[in-house]
């Protein structure tokens, strides 16, 4: 089993944390964004299909 060779400085695992945590938060706002384009009819580059999902595979 691998093992570290030195203890790692809390500074170092404070750092890893905060970027960790500032990758979510800015998937998280992103996320929002995307949902209230969607609903308020906004979105440019996102395709939502209404209403189509039922009847897909049953043509064949």
């Amino acid at each position: 089993m691998a093992v570290p060779k030195k203890k790692t400085s809390n500074q170092k695992r404070n750092q890893r944390r905060a970027h960790w945590n500032r990758k979510a938060r800015f998937a998280a706002e992103r996320a929002m964004s995307l949902g209230k384009a969607v609903l308020s009819g906004r979105a440019q580059g996102f395709i939502y299909p209404v209403g189509d999902a039922e009847g897909e595979g049953e043509e064949s």
